[in-house]
Parts: C-alpha cells; sequence; structure tokens
C-alpha cells in the first residue's frame, strides 16, 4: 500500500468534498431557476389566455368568428403572444399567427386535452407550424353550455437564452467559489499539516539521540496537548538516559578500577563484557573480543572448561588457569551464573585474579624453607658425627679429639653466622615495612671508606687491591649502618671470587637525580642464567665452592633488602670470566644536590 503525507490526503480530500458541494448547489440553483422561469411564463400565459377569453366570448356567443380571428391578432402583435381560440371539437377559429381555416384540427393536442379535463392545460413541444419550440398554456371556458378554449404561446428560445445566461453565471459563481474554496482548503490543510510535520521532525530528532529537541506549541488544543506529550515524554527520555548513562560509567569504572578480571559470556559462551583488567590479563583488545565465542576470542582450554561448566550449575566453580606466552603466569578464577533481576539465566560470569606474585612467594618460601633446613642441616649433621665419634672412644686420642672438636667450633661458627646473617636479614625487612629506618643526609666518602677497611685484612690475606673513587662532596639520604653493611658484603664478595692481584674497586657518583655505587671487580664473572636468582636467599652460583668460601648464601640478599629499605635498587652486569659490576642506585636529596 502506497502510502502518502497528510496533506495529500486532506487538501484533494477538502478540495473534492468542496466542489461536489458547490457542483449539486449550482445544479441544485439551476433546475430550480429553470423550474421558476418556465412556471412564471406559464402563469403569464394563462393570464392572458384569460384575459383573451373574456374579450372573444360576445363574438363566440353570436358565431362572429372573423372577429374572433381579429381579436386574436390584434392582442397577439400587442402582447407578442400566439393566441389560439379552439371550439370544443377541436377547431381553430381563431389564430394571431396563422389563418385558421387552414389549421388542422387541434383535438389531440396535449394541452387542449388537459385544459378540457382540468380547466387548464400545460405543454412544451416544437412547433410543426412555426418550426420552433413553443410553450402552450390552454384555459377551457365554458359558457351558455358551450365550451371553447383559449391557448397563448411563446417560442422557448428566449427561454433558453435566459437560461443559458443563467447557468452561465451560475458557473462562473461556482468556480470563483470552488478556487476560493481550494485555497482554503490549501490553508486548512497546511494549518492541520504543518503542526505535525513539525512534530515529525521533532520526534526524527529526538529518535537520532538530539533529547534537547523540542515539539513547537500548537493554536490547536488537540495538537498543543499532542506537543506537551512528546516535550515531558522527552524529558523522562533524558532523565532516564542519563540515570542509565550515570549508571553505566559507574559500572564500567568500578569494573576498570578492580585488580581482578571479570568476563562475561552469554547462554552461547558469546562474550558480552570483558573489563579492562581481564583484557590485560588474557592480552586481548576489550571492543574486538565482545561478540566473538569464547573459544575464538581467548585460546586457552583450561579457562573455556570453566566457563563451559559455569554455564552448567549453580555451584560456584573454582579453577586454576596458566597462561604461557611470554613468561608464565597463574589465575585463580570462579564462576558462576548470571542472573537479571528476575532472576532470568543470562550466562556467566568468571572472575579472574593475578595469583603469580602469590605463587613465586609460595616457591621461594619452600626454596627457603629447604635451602634454610640443608644449610642448617649440613653443619648440624657434623656436628653430631664428630660429637658421636668423641663419645664412642676418639676423646681419648687428644690429637683426634682436638682435631674433631675444631670442626666441631668451625660448624658451630658456620651456624651462628646463619643464624646472625637470618637475623639481619628478618630485622632490615620488619623495619623497612615498618617505615622506622631513619635515613639522614649523610657524606657517603666516609661510609664506604669505613666498609673498605672493615675488608682491607682479608682483601690483604689474598694480595687484591682495593679501592675507592668518590668526591668528598656527594651526599645522599642514608642509613649509615646499614649501608655500610651492604657495601661490606658486595665488596667482601667481589674478593672471595677474585684471584689473588685482581683488583676491587668502588665508584660512586650522582647520575641524574641518583647516587650511584658501582663495585667493580675483575673476577670470573656470572653466567647470564644466573642473574635474575642472584639475589635470592641462599641462592648459590657454584654451592660447593660458596661453601669453601665461608659464605652462607645470604649476602646479596641482605644486599637487596637494604637497598629496598633506601627506596633504591641494585643490578648487576656480568661478563662471564671477566668481570662484574654491581651498581647501588639510591634516590638523591635536595641537599646531596646542592652538594654534588
Amino acid at each position: 500500500m502506497r502510502r502518502r503525507r497528510l496533506f495529500w490526503q486532506l487538501f484533494p480530500t477538502y478540495l473534492l468534498i468542496t466542489v461536489v458541494a458547490v457542483a449539486a448547489v449550482a445544479w441544485y440553483v439551476s433546475r430550480f431557476a429553470k423550474t421558476f422561469l418556465l412556471d412564471e411564463i406559464a402563469g403569464d400565459l394563462e393570464a392572458r389566455a384569460r384575459l383573451v377569453a373574456t374579450q372573444v366570448a360576445g363574438p363566440l356567443a353570436a358565431s362572429d368568428f372573423d372577429e374572433v380571428d381579429r381579436l386574436c391578432r390584434e392582442f397577439g402583435d400587442a402582447s407578442g403572444t400566439r393566441l389560439t381560440v379552439i371550439l370544443e371539437p377541436g377547431r381553430v377559429v381563431g389564430d394571431s399567427d396563422e389563418d385558421p381555416d387552414r389549421m388542422d384540427s387541434h383535438a389531440n393536442r396535449p394541452e387542449i386535452q388537459d385544459a378540457l379535463a382540468e380547466g387548464v392545460g400545460r405543454s412544451s413541444r416544437h412547433s410543426a407550424t412555426l418550426e420552433e419550440n413553443m410553450m402552450y398554456v390552454a384555459v377551457a371556458i365554458r359558457e351558455n353550455g358551450g365550451v371553447h378554449v383559449v391557448r397563448a404561446s411563446l417560442p422557448l428560445t428566449s427561454i433558453e437564452q435566459s437560461l443559458a445566461v443563467i447557468h452561465r453565471r451560475i458557473a462562473m459563481g461556482g468556480l470563483g467559489v470552488a478556487f476560493i474554496a481550494a485555497a482554503v482548503c490549501l490553508m486548512v490543510s497546511r494549518a492541520v499539516s504543518r503542526p505535525i510535520e513539525d512534530m515529525r521532525r521533532a520526534a526524527e530528532r529526538l529518535a537520532a539521540g538530539d533529547l534537547k529537541a523540542r515539539a513547537p506549541a500548537s493554536s490547536s488544543v488537540e495538537m498543543c496537548r499532542l506537543a506537551e506529550t512528546i516535550n515531558r515524554a522527552a524529558v523522562e527520555l533524558d532523565a532516564r538516559l542519563r540515570t542509565i548513562e550515570l549508571q553505566r560509567n559507574e559500572h564500567e569504572a568500578i569494573l576498570a578500577s578492580m585488580s581482578e578480571g571479570v568476563l562475561a559470556v552469554d547462554t552461547g559462551e558469546m562474550v558480552i563484557s570483558v573489563n579492562r583488567t581481564a583484557a590485560l590479563m588474557l592480552d586481548v583488545a576489550p571492543r574486538e573480543v565482545v561478540g566473538l565465542t569464547m573459544q575464538e576470542a581467548v585460546r586457552n582450554t583450561e579457562l573455556q572448561k570453566i566457563v563451559a561448566e559455569a554455564l552448567t550449575t549453580s555451584k560456584v566453580l573454582e579453577g586454576d588457569v596458566v597462561l604461557r606466552d611470554k613468561e608464565e603466569r597463574f589465575l585463580r578464577a570462579r564462576g558462576t551464573l548470571l542472573h537479571d533481576a528476575a532472576g532470568t539465566r543470562l550466562g556467566a560470569v568468571v572472575v579472574l585474579t593475578d595469583v603469580t606474585r602469590i605463587r613465586r612467594l609460595e616457591d621461594l618460601r619452600r626454596d627457603f624453607v629447604a635451602n634454610v633446613s640443608h644449610e642448617l642441616k649440613t653443619p648440624i649433621t657434623s656436628i653430631k658425627g664428630f660429637v658421636e665419634t668423641l663419645l664412642d672412644g676418639a676423646i681419648e686420642n687428644r690429637a683426634e679429639a682436638e682435631r674433631f672438636l675444631q670442626i666441631i667450633a668451625r660448624h658451630a661458627d658456620r651456624l651462628t653466622a646463619i643464624i646472625n646473617d637470618l637475623l639481619v636479614l628478618s630485622r632490615i625487612e620488619q623495619d623497612s615495612d615498618r617505615g622506622t629506618v631513619e635515613l639522614e643526609e649523610r657524606p657517603l666518602a666516609g661510609i664506604l671508606r669505613s666498609a673498605l677497611d672493615v675488608c682491607s685484612g682479608r682483601a690483604a690475606r689474598k694480595q687484591i687491591p682495593i679501592g675507592l673513587a668518590c668526591a668528598d662532596n656527594l651526599t645522599a639520604r642514608v642509613h649509615a649502618q646499614l649501608l655500610e653493611q651492604a657495601t661490606i658484603n658486595l665488596v667482601d664478595n667481589a674478593i672471595k671470587y677474585s684471584e689473588p692481584g685482581k683488583p676491587v674497586r668502588i665508584e660512586a657518583e650522582a647520575v641524574d637525580g641518583e647516587v650511584l655505587i658501582h663495585v667493580r671487580d675483575q673476577g670470573c664473572g656470572i653466567d647470564r642464567k644466573h642473574i635474575p636468582r642472584l639475589f635470592e636467599r641462599f641462592y648459590r652460583i657454584d654451592k660447593g665452592r660458596s661453601r669453601e668460601l665461608g659464605g652462607t648464601g645470604l649476602g646479596l640478599a641482605i644486599v637487596k633488602h637494604i637497598v629496598q629499605a633506601h627506596r633504591g635498587t641494585v643490578t648487576v652486569e656480568s661478563e662471564p670470566g671477566a668481570s662484574s659490576t654491581f651498581t647501588i642506585r639510591l634516590p638523591r636529596g635536595a641537599q646531596g644536590a646542592a652538594g654534588s
């Protein structure tokens, strides 16, 4: 069905109704005018016929038909009317236009018959005598026992001309009225359709998202109420959309700020939402995976299995997901069904928690416990073995007993060193966590020189020269005792793994807002694979050699925690078989920056 605009529905309809009404009125007026005019002429002819009837009554009584004919001609010429007198049988005895003797009987004329029957007869027809359309009115006169008819007639040509003039005027008037009505219909149609069109444009703007659009008011009460309803709906819609947008922004902000990843799918395992944390965990783009199935979005069978199981059970599922990309990461996944406010099941939601650090800390804890157990077990086992040997009788042999006791003393010293280092490490960690490590602006040269003095005896025994390069005005915010301990550990470590005659050097400098302390040696170097774990507790590159050199395996771990307590970092650069450089990076205080 073809749809048309309201204007083209109203205007043609109004115009058609108006034209039909005008045409009906014109037709009615035309018919009425013709009937009225003919009735008026017929009445006039009847009056003329009756007037003539009174004049010819005497001659008819005397049978003076010539006088009757003369009177007909006289009155006919005077009134412009054809007058005819007919006796009852139908004989014409007088006529204003023709010779009565040559006229045939008029008994069969309709008007004559009607006049004889009813007193007055009327007829319009073509006259064979005059060769034109005529109107006839006949009047029957009854006198002295006889009956005669007087007929008056006029040509219809003049009547038809008058009617034509009337018809033309009615037609012209009707056309004028039609044009005026068309203009009025046009204005009315536009007045009706324009407010609706304005409302349509306002509704289109509202549908396009312009909630500030308003429908204009109209002079019509109905249209005005409709405009008010549309505008009120726009205001309410704007308020509701603002509320929905605010709630959506709040939800998105909450999801985006969560440290846990949130992944939601529908009942067909199609991704419907994923927050930023989950996207980073799974290494996907949030907008690209929405609308994809889990198999397309995430290539991890463990997570896919958890999502599939979460959609089939009402219980909360938990499982571990291992991601193997650049580095191995561990996620803890909790899946449950997703329902709307009415309780209808929409899908499932999975919350992902990155437990990689916890797993690594657990691994470190297990390694630490194992390493501590191993480090303590070795000297304790040795001490116990030698004590049992002494108790079994070796104590009687003084030389052997002294040797065994010396070994027991060395292992006891080793236990003491391990325990002392563990206590130091624990104290540093506690002070750092509590923020009780007090830092103050101090010159570094004196601290570093004290560390060298502590290590100078061991260096002299291995014939290793040690040196210091540090400006006297270089300062930093430090805890002097802890920084000295860290430097001693690094220098002592460098001396242990350096060959006799190979120098060890300490250098301190200020670079880009930091203070850098370098401990350089020319020892055996460190293989690259050991560097990431070098600062772990009890981690040893060569366990046998480390124990021979008297190390506890905690020195570098102590260095790392001391530097962290100073809000700094420690790094190492090494070339296997050539040299190693340990660098402590400390933030530089305001006074230190000025002093350098």
